[in-house]
């Protein structure tokens, strides 16, 4: 990477809003400079990343870009996670031919997820097993995949895959769901999910940006799949509140989308992140990433008290919450 870097993001959510922060306190800290950009589908939005210095466009299937070659001059790094349809990526559908004008790009992201590997029954699952989903999600999914690494394979443009497994952390987790009460302990037997919080995606993304491989893929998740109900579980106990009863996945009567979220039952192996990036998880399992966000939590009440019940000054960006 350069001193001076600009990162567009294809789809400015959670995760995209971590690396962000990311990279802008990096900055703070006397590390290289970024311009942040990116889209949202949402006009409040818009003006709220404004606000805290991301320059956010409106971007969706009905709104192409409508200037991107202003939008997108200088893109050093470019990362995708727009949600694709049945024709694929709108971000490829829309701007590929934009994107490929882009001479000064160095790193192209795409997050996936995990379900294009569709149900292995509870077996495990590397970067070399076959794309087999059997969800129109992972189905839309992998063919976005197919899309980008064609431009790869024949343009030369340095797409890297990110399949991402379940993704929680601070305002979107089990401990969220609890204080809702909208969390339910489904026992399915022989049933495992696999996750990652999302400061370990942000690691990930940060490692591949400094060493880029064209063509790679990555499986992003943690080293312990788990059923969910022990995750429900740890988190109330996190909470000091009693856990929901277990419900038997056969009388539970879940909708088409807990069904299908449900139907995948696989074990996703992350070696490839640890050898080739040099990633070490901070949140290597469930425990771990959940006391994570506890303590985030804490850290930011605190910093409001400190600050007068108001937003914190200074360079640090301290103030900064994650759009959840």
């Amino acid at each position: 990477m350069t001193q001076e870097n600009r990162l567009f993001c294809f789809g400015y959510g959670y995760s995209c809003d971590y690396l962000g922060h990311a990279l802008q306190e990096e900055q703070a800290r006397g590390g290289p400079r970024w311009h942040i950009s990116g889209t949202t589908r949402d006009t409040d939005k818009q003006e709220a990343l404004r606000a805290r210095g991301v320059a956010a466009h409106i971007f969706d299937y009905q709104h192409p870009l409508n200037n991107p070659h202003a939008f997108l001059k200088g893109v050093t790094h470019l990362l995708i996670s727009t949600p694709p349809g049945d024709d694929g990526d709108p971000a490829f559908l829309m701007h590929a031919d934009d994107i490929l004008d882009l001479t000064s790009l160095q790193w192209v992201g795409y997050l996936s997820t995990t379900g294009v590997y569709g149900d292995r029954d509870g077996g495990w699952v590397d970067e070399n097993s076959d794309v087999i989903p059997n969800s129109q999600r992972g189905t839309r999914r992998a063919k976005a995949e197919a899309q980008w690494m064609s431009l790869c394979h024949a343009r030369g443009l340095p797409v890297h895959i990110f399949r991402l497994a379940g993704i929680y952390g601070p305002g979107r987790s089990a401990l969220d769901s609890i204080r809702a009460g909208v969390a339910r302990r489904i026992d399915k037997p022989g049933h495992a999910f696999s996750r990652i919080h999302v400061e370990d995606i942000v690691q990930v993304l940060r490692a591949s940006m400094e060493r880029p491989n064209p063509g790679a893929v990555y499986n992003v998740c943690d080293d312990v799949p788990a059923p969910s109900h022990e995750v429900i579980d740890y988190a109330c106990q996190l909470l000091r509140r009693p856990s929901p009863p277990l419900i038997p996945y056969v009388t539970a009567g879940l909708s088409p989308m807990g069904i299908s979220f449900y139907s995948d039952n696989k074990r996703v192996r992350n070696d490839r992140i640890k050898t080739e990036l040099g990633v070490t998880l901070r949140y290597p399992d469930y425990r771990a990433g959940l006391q994570g966000c506890l303590e985030a939590e804490a850290h930011a009440v605190s910093q409001i008290g400190e600050a007068g019940g108001g937003a914190s000054s200074g360079g640090g960006n301290n103030d900064w919450q994650p759009f959840s």
